[in-house]
């Protein structure tokens, strides 16, 4: 028996509730940018919905990261070829002047250029660790690869950027 549009619909109401902190972690670690981040998120629930016959709702946490891992990639690189064209990205609002302000900018910004530099196996992987809330297994399943190299992938992920940042200094 197909379920109806208000069982999917609280199935995804609980999903949004359950996850979307995390997914909104995720997408803003791909993209940079809040307002992309948010968007990401709203575009994988509107996938989701429309595709709803077809989910299992209690393993739709996986599907959920994946699709946000996804659009914020297309994200990424729509951003970075409207850069190479020179039309307008978006703007972040200046960081104040105060010298331990600017140290902690210079620290984050060291931090964001070790994670855009990841390959993307590894980078998928560390921003899902970091901000996804699931554990490695689920991680594991949402990425289609063994929880072991969840880890493995985080811990070469972590020590690729703590080298680049020893180099930087």
């Amino acid at each position: 028996m197909a379920a109806s549009d208000s069982e999917h619909r609280r199935a995804l109401e609980a999903l949004y509730v359950q996850h979307e902190r995390g997914l909104y972690n995720v997408a803003y670690r791909y993209t940079w940018h809040a307002e992309d981040a948010r968007d990401v998120v709203h575009d994988a629930f509107v996938r989701m919905w429309r595709k709803r016959d077809a989910i299992d709702w209690p393993r739709a946490a996986g599907l959920a990261y994946r699709t946000v891992l996804g659009l914020a990639a297309n994200r990424r690189r729509a951003s970075a070829i409207r850069a190479a064209f020179g039309l307008r990205v978006h703007v972040e609002p200046a960081v104040p002047s105060a010298g331990e302000l600017l140290d902690a900018a210079r620290d984050d910004a060291a931090v964001r250029r070790g994670i855009e530099r990841l390959p993307e196996a590894l980078r998928s992987v560390l921003v899902m660790c970091a901000f996804s809330e699931l554990d490695y297994a689920a991680i594991g399943e949402a990425l289609g690869i063994p929880a072991g190299t969840v880890g493995s992938r985080r811990t070469t992920a972590i020590a690729t950027i703590r080298q680049e940042l020893t180099r930087e200094r």
